[in-house]
């Protein structure tokens, strides 16, 4: 078992907690190891499903205690629940529920509300390089081959594992729930998804690729937001210039981006790394952000130009990310630029790279190897508040 970044025992203390993320990335393991004297309710189990959610009562006239702990696993199967859970935390100062789901889409749709804040928004991403504990090479081309779903990455069967969770998905995420009309046209266009992964979205584009009409394109991007398959990135906003207005998308894992691809990386050197490396470096920061429940933003800016910095947080640090062994002082250009909009002039600048040591160039550009910079970032020594 790996152990976690995320604290919920600490986090619990202020409130009730929203828990949310991907199927397979260790919610019920994660919660049943802080609140083993919890109450559960798993609506997963049928008969269980069945009262609840046609008698929401229940949950009251059933309350086993006024203060502690209760789980309701998988509430988006019952989201009618949310309104006797509002009542009992308003009646119940000393009770907090943890409430764990896969589908912020269907929570929206069956409550509205979600509690109006009276419960944390947290969100569970699948392992990163912290929780795995990486020491050698071969350790860490596991983990950007095999993604971090703890099952796929510990598994001796990595193809026929992606290939069920990818499948697991589509049945039960998209076609149990009724959020498309064709299976068959959502699972060509989720194929077509993975090669925008890192790339300024066009609709068009990808509704060519895929023979699904740019409205409904739109709407499956929707769709796997809302099932925490997928994250947007937005440009920044300056204003000086006019930037892009259309924004990023990247995959929740790497390991499921790499099966929809049909890549695998061999080494460090190869071509695809440096796409693997971005897309690595992106989840890494979401995670501890959000983690950390911080209100820092992760952007991304392109000048009109077409000079582009991959990701800049907030207005504390822009990053670049490069798979260069050999850093020169044309690779800090779109940085240079980013440092002339007002917006940004006192913005840290940083290279995310393969060289061998930290240093920092002659325009003020902090260049990193990408393993020191992950471990900065976990320490807290990056400062990013």
């Amino acid at each position: 078992m790996f152990d976690r970044f995320l604290d919920l025992p600490k986090l619990i203390k202020e409130k009730s907690l929203l828990f949310l993320g991907p199927r397979q990335t260790g919610k019920s393991t994660l919660v049943q190891k802080a609140f083993p004297d919890a109450h559960f309710i798993n609506l997963l189990e049928s008969d269980v499903f069945r009262e609840y959610s046609t008698y929401p009562e229940r949950l009251r006239e059933k309350l086993p205690f006024s203060k502690g702990v209760i789980v309701i696993d998988e509430i988006q199967l019952a989201p009618v629940l949310l309104n006797e859970v509002h009542a009992l935390i308003e009646k119940h100062k000393g009770l907090r529920f943890v409430l764990t789901g896969s589908s912020a889409r269907r929570l929206r749709k069956g409550s509205v509300n979600l509690l109006a804040g009276r419960a944390w928004p947290i969100y569970l991403h699948p392992l990163v390089s912290k929780e795995l504990e990486l020491k050698s090479d071969g350790d860490w081309l596991r983990y950007i081959n095999r993604g971090g779903l703890a099952p796929i990455f510990s598994s001796n069967h990595l193809s026929k594992e992606l290939s069920a969770y990818v499948g697991t998905y589509l049945q039960e995420e998209i076609r149990a729930e009724g959020l498309v009309r064709s299976s068959e046209r959502f699972s060509r266009f989720l194929d077509v998804s993975a090669l925008c992964n890192g790339e300024v979205l066009n609709f068009v584009k990808v509704s060519n690729d895929c023979g699904v009409p740019s409205r409904t394109v739109q709407a499956y991007f929707k769709i796997l937001e809302d099932t925490l398959i997928g994250h947007r990135v937005e440009p920044a906003q300056t204003l000086k210039r006019k930037n892009v207005a259309t924004s990023k998308f990247y995959l929740f894992d790497i390991g499921v981006a790499n099966y929809l691809l049909g890549r695998s990386i061999p080494d460090e050197n190869s071509e695809a790394f440096g796409r693997v490396l971005e897309h690595l470096i992106f989840l890494e920061i979401k995670s501890y952000l959000d983690y950390t429940l911080s209100d820092l933003k992760i952007n991304f800016w392109r000048s009109q130009t077409h000079q582009e910095v991959d990701f800049v947080i907030g207005k504390v640090l822009a990053i670049e990310v490069k798979a260069s062994k050999n850093i020169s002082e044309a690779d800090t250009k779109s940085l240079s630029i980013l440092k002339e909009e007002t917006a940004f002039k006192k913005i840290r600048r940083m290279i995310v790279c393969r060289e061998k040591s930290k240093r920092t160039t002659n325009s003020g550009v902090e260049v990193i190897p990408y393993k020191e910079f992950l471990n900065d970032l976990w320490t807290g020594r990056l400062n990013l508040e």
